[in-house]
């Protein structure tokens, strides 16, 4: 829609606005998508193309910035050509570097293969997976053309913010205003409706049949609620802490293979499992960490949790998927004395990076990622990728696909405000896409399962919906 295309323009445009201001920048684009909605249907369309191509001269001439298509795009069509023309090295059997051509390399590749572990055949010379990936590379992939769509129901930071499970289009975000909205995203954006809590909303999650959605609150309760008619099915106080109004929730999760089953994590530090059924805590279910507990992250198996805790630690615990009961294994310090805001976990990145990961955000501007080397949970770092996160509650996720181009894609907000892709195969220039259009930072981002769309939210309390580039 042509709206959209100039709410997207602005958007671009938008950091280069008032730089000493970003609350005038986050009013001007709330301002401008108001202005836009209640003119949709009185303008010509050729009107419309007219002006936008006219804006975006002005705009190109007034910030002396010419920002084409995507807020940032990687090199596209030569890079492409040349990716598949040029020669690559491989290592002789003399420790000489031979180099061969693409047609060569079709010849060699039963050779490769035997010299590969496993047997399969690097990506780069794997012609069944590139034309599967339609031969584009990874910055190609995760190129979006610009802002589909604001919402605008929050009134102060969105903390978290998800797409459902397997849905293109439903899209839940929390603010500490004490707002949990539902909205849709396609084929009209539209916020369904609202859910109020006494105090802000710190966390909340999907659970896996797209049926609850659970949140957890500065109040000290956790809440599920039914994610079709917003109803509050059950409210649960944080037991292990004590009265309601001494303790935060502050992170919250489903059991993976047992979604009756919840677990939460307290401002003082308690974690503890409760059934939505009765509401009860099962005995040997809470765990202690001794200080507040900002995430949790669920190993696929539903076996094996990990939390982020205030002091900069990550500490893996046992869950008994039978009994509820929880043990705690072992201990990673990521940063002393650095929140740990985010924790996100991946079995398999990519088809030749097999290797369970986790992706940690630590406010010790870096992004990390660490290797899974033992069943209780132990860690071993594999990669740091530089960003800005010092203050806010910065998270981060994996591209939910798995990746056949040669790398794989993580996604992390910043307090720089953008949106920040980076190739888990890179040590330099790591980067491969930049989103730009928030005027504050960016705390939490999502993928709708399709990656056809991303949703990004601010400390502004905008939820900004991107679309990939067809």
């Amino acid at each position: 829609m042509m709206e959209q295309q100039i709410l997207a323009l602005d958007a671009k445009y938008n950091a280069h606005r008032a730089s000493k201001s970003p609350g005038f920048r986050t009013l001007y684009i709330r301002r401008r998508s108001q202005i836009l909605k209640n003119f949709r249907s009185q303008i010509d369309p050729s009107l419309r193309r007219q002006y936008l191509k006219l804006r975006n001269q002005i705009l190109n001439k007034k910030y002396g910035v010419n920002i084409e298509g995507s807020t940032y795009k990687p090199r596209s069509i030569g890079h492409r050509t040349s990716s598949q023309l040029t020669i690559e090295s491989t290592a002789s059997p003399g420790g000489v570097n031979k180099f061969s051509s693409q047609s060569s390399l079709r010849r060699d590749a039963t050779g490769i293969a035997d010299r590969t572990p496993d047997g399969l055949v690097p990506t780069w010379a794997a012609e069944a997976t590139r034309a599967m990936a339609g031969h584009t590379s990874l910055g190609e992939n995760y190129a979006f053309c610009g802002v589909y769509h604001i919402f605008d129901v929050h009134k102060s930071s969105v903390t978290t913010i998800k797409f459902a499970y397997d849905d293109l289009s439903k899209l839940a975000s929390s603010s500490m205003d004490g707002s949990l909205a539902v909205h849709v995203v396609l084929p009209e954006p539209e916020t369904k409706f609202v859910l109020k809590h006494p105090k802000g909303v710190t966390d909340f999650c999907w659970s896996y049949s797209n049926e609850l959605i659970m949140s957890a609150s500065e109040d000290g309760y956790a809440r599920l609620f039914n994610s079709v008619d917003g109803s509050c099915i059950r409210a649960i106080n944080s037991r292990s802490a004590g009265t309601a109004g001494n303790v935060s929730i502050l992170a919250c999760v489903f059991q993976p293979m047992n979604n009756n089953m919840i677990v939460t994590a307290s401002s003082k530090g308690h974690i503890e499992v409760t059934n939505c059924s009765t509401g009860m805590t099962p005995k040997n279910s809470t765990v202690s960490i001794g200080c507040p507990v900002l995430s949790l992250c669920f190993h696929s198996s539903g076996n094996l949790l990990w939390a982020g805790d205030q002091k900069g630690y990550i500490t893996s615990i046992l869950y008994n998927i039978e009994s509820g009961r929880l043990t705690r294994c072992k201990k990673t310090c990521v940063a002393e004395n650095r929140p740990v805001s985010c924790i996100s976990m991946r079995q398999w990145i990519s088809r030749e990076a097999r290797e369970p990961s986790l992706l940690v955000n630590c406010a010790h501007n870096s992004l990390s990622m660490f290797r899974i080397i033992s069943p209780d949970g132990a860690l071993a770092l594999r990669k740091v990728y530089p960003i800005s996160h010092r203050s806010f509650k910065i998270k981060s996720i994996f591209c939910p696909i798995m990746s056949f181009r040669q790398g794989a894609a993580v996604v992390t907000g910043s307090e720089d405000g953008c949106v920040y892709f980076f190739n888990t195969d890179r040590s330099t220039k790591a980067i491969i896409n930049k989103l730009q259009g928030h005027s504050s930072p960016v705390l939490d981002i999502s993928f709708n399962y399709d990656e056809s769309m991303l949703a990004s939210c601010d400390a502004q309390g905008l939820v900004i919906i991107w679309r990939k580039e067809n």
